[in-house]
């Protein structure tokens, strides 16, 4: 089946249309920036895209929010690996409206790699796990599998299959995610995170006993100002993705694209104090950042 042809064709009454359902009002109660963002996809896509988000924002919970300990998100990430491959044989459980007859269906619908799904569950899984990240091959391994699979699985929805585009959104997804690293550093600190790489604080001489007094100093400045010249350098690498693609889903990149570039430079602006403001988006920016996407110059 084509990945655009159901949403016109399912009754708004049946147990599948409730769950894409299930998986809208998920995105709407977890993300209002997402939300609104997301009606400047194609409307066949979004569906498709909510089930997404539902499943990974879904599983990101497990393991890194709430009190559960570390041995409950582990069992807690594991049902849901099991309810996926469930999904995959086209199980979705005892409740066909549940999200995962939704997510089964998209998998199926747009022919997508249930390997990408599993892998965003294990990169959750390692946030239970690892507290610490030696180098940037061990930081961008992490990303390859707990942003890179959204990218593409949004490129397959959206018809695209291209290689080279792949990689243009593996970089601009890693960007992003990186840049919500950086934002985060203070949350994730508190959980006994840290993922800026060892490699680069030993350089630039950082203590980690800064980061319990909330100070950040000229050497984490250093440091972060050279984690966020690598995320931006990713970003001008990614841009190309945001011309590969066709009709509204090319607004859709654009605006997530300048999204996280508006956060980094908010993040250099304030000499990376995240212990005094978290730089964030809000709707007040949306105006800004549509009229700049749709001025967007194209790559050359």
């Amino acid at each position: 089946m084509s990945p655009f042809s159901w949403a016109a064709a399912e009754p708004a009454d049946t147990p599948l249309a409730e769950a894409y359902a299930a998986c809208a009002r998920l995105a709407r109660q977890h993300d209002e920036y997402f939300r609104v963002t997301s009606r400047l996809l194609p409307p066949s896509m979004r569906p498709h895209v909510a089930a997404i988000y539902a499943f990974a924002r879904t599983a990101e919970g497990f393991g890194s929010e709430g009190s559960h300990s570390d041995a409950e998100r582990e069992c807690l990430l594991d049902d849901w690996l099991h309810r996926l491959r469930a999904a995959v044989r086209g199980e979705p459980g005892d409740d066909p409206a549940s999200p995962f007859a939704a997510i089964g269906h998209t998998l199926r619908a747009c022919e997508l790699p249930a390997s990408l799904f599993e892998d965003l569950v294990g990169a959750f899984r390692q946030d239970v796990l690892k507290k610490r990240y030696a180098s940037w091959d061990e930081l961008l391994d992490y990303c390859r599998r707990s942003a890179n699979p959204v990218g593409r699985l949004m490129l397959r929805i959206g018809g695209s299959n291209d290689p080279a585009l792949d990689r243009a959104s593996d970089a601009m997804c890693t960007a992003l995610r990186l840049t919500g690293l950086w934002q985060d550093l203070a949350r994730d600190w508190r959980k006994g995170r840290l993922y800026a790489p060892q490699e680069v604080l030993d350089a630039c001489g950082v203590r980690e006993a800064d980061l319990d007094a909330g100070v950040i100093n000229a050497a984490w400045r250093a440091a972060l100002a050279t984690v966020a010249g690598r995320t931006r350098a990713l970003f001008a690498e990614g841009r190309p993705v945001c011309d590969g693609v066709q009709g509204r889903f090319r607004h859709q990149l654009r605006v997530s694209w300048l999204g996280g570039m508006t956060v980094l430079n908010r993040l250099e602006r304030s000499g990376f104090d995240v212990f005094g403001s978290r730089p964030s988006l809000g709707l007040v920016d949306l105006p800004l950042l549509l009229w700049r996407a749709f001025r967007w110059r194209a790559s050359p």
